[in-house]
């Protein structure tokens, strides 16, 4: 059976989810999955019973009835987490098999009586009391006994039900004997604490160092399938930019005439034509020095390669916008004088679109820019005021949904 980061199985899921057939399937499979705890300890009987799914929890108990024994890493057993819930029955199911797990505590000394009664579960508390075995005036490790945390918390109503089933006080009242014992049990309280905030640093860190991997590993993909596309698009606009010089409107001087010589195209004289050989010459030049770099340079360094490929995507750019003048500056030839609006309608829609792409792209490129030094200028402050990971995760406008990150090239 596999696992997540966690531990946590399919059994888990489904019996958080209450999908009882699922669970009756996986443990015929192999009823020993049920033995499998998540990191924090709690197995799916504590997940179960936590969640109030009386079908998941019978059919646990009869894979397996001592699985009601184990404890998390709290030491609570599953009749604590499900004294915790509002199911009765849930309670009933997990005593049946051996009634001496209500006298067991977690790592305070609370068993499932104290827990139901700091959680005021007035219909637990009732069929708790009323369980064959139960320890009525059992004591945590605070010295204290249901009753005196119902009266500590001002629970009148299960004062009196304690009280008729025979609660008594502890000794102390619910003190400690002593300043000793008190200090110890603080100090114990914070040791454990310390050690639970240290681990799940440790758990958090470990997963954002592997989320970090994975958008690196995103990121130079991504800039691979940008080098390698600025490659293809190079290459077909030197292919058309080559071709089109060749294959121009009017043809070619076949007989020698006075003013002209044999090759010259008719319409050399033109200053749409004069154009468009300049500005296909610079888009196919352009075009065949990006081939050159793509082929010719092999970047391993990923800052090296973004800048690398941030000044080819600059290129692209401007041979896109060249072949494009040259391609409307040729319609002026094509259409003639007398449909010249052709070419005036080309021109606007055509330019209209590429300054409107350029444009757009080069606004996405400063508001990137004007990003990322943004973020750096908050990470100096919040690195040298030592809070940083409690403003980014309260600042909304950073990682909410009007910070639409868009990575430009």
């Amino acid at each position: 059976m596999t696992t997540d980061s966690s531990n946590t199985t399919a059994l888990h899921t489904a019996a958080a989810q209450g999908h009882v057939d699922v669970v009756n399937l996986l443990l015929d499979i192999d009823p020993n999955i049920a033995k499998i705890a998540r990191n924090n300890g709690k197995t799916v009987l504590h997940t179960a019973a936590r969640m109030g799914h009386l079908e998941v929890v019978k059919s646990l108990l009869s894979k397996d009835p001592s699985i009601g024994f184990r404890t998390d890493k709290k030491g609570q057993t599953a009749l604590h987490m499900a004294v915790k819930g509002q199911n009765v029955e849930i309670v009933q199911e997990l005593i049946k098999p051996d009634s001496s797990v209500l006298s067991l505590g977690d790592n305070k000394g609370n068993t499932a009586l104290h827990i139901a009664t700091r959680k005021g579960r007035t219909q637990m508390v009732q069929s708790l009391i009323a369980s064959e075995g139960i320890e009525i005036n059992a004591t945590n490790k605070a010295g204290e006994t249901p009753l005196d945390i119902s009266e500590k918390l001002a629970m009148p109503e299960l004062d009196s039900i304690l009280k008729e089933a025979g609660a008594l006080h502890s000794q102390d009242h619910g003190k400690p004997p002593n300043a000793a014992k008190q200090l110890k049990q603080t100090v114990s309280d914070i040791k454990h604490d310390v050690q639970s905030q240290l681990q799940q640093c440790r758990q958090t860190g470990f997963r954002v160092r592997k989320i970090a991997k994975k958008v690196k590993k995103l990121h130079i993909s991504g800039l691979n399938n940008a080098i390698n596309s600025a490659t293809v698009v190079a290459v077909l606009i030197a292919t058309v930019a080559f071709a089109a010089i060749f294959t121009v409107p009017g043809q070619y001087v076949e007989e020698r005439t006075p003013g002209s010589s044999l090759g010259q195209a008719h319409i050399a004289k033109n200053a749409a034509f004069l154009v468009f050989i300049l500005c296909d010459s610079l888009a196919l030049f352009i075009s065949l020095a990006v081939v050159v770099v793509q082929t010719s340079i092999v970047v391993i360094e990923q800052r090296a390669k973004k800048q690398l490929m941030f000044v080819i995507n600059k290129l692209m750019w401007t041979a896109c916008l060249f072949i494009s003048i040259a391609f409307i500056s040729l319609t002026y030839v094509v259409v003639g004088r007398h449909e010249k609006w052709l070419a005036v309608y080309a021109t606007i829609i055509g330019g209209t679109i590429m300054l409107a792409t350029i444009g757009s792209m080069c606004f996405c490129v400063v508001r990137h820019r004007l990003e990322d030094s943004k973020m750096r200028n908050i990470r100096r402050a919040e690195t040298l005021s030592g809070s940083f990971s409690v403003s980014m995760v309260s600042d909304p406008e950073l990682y909410g949904e009007k910070y639409k990150r868009m990575y430009a090239v």
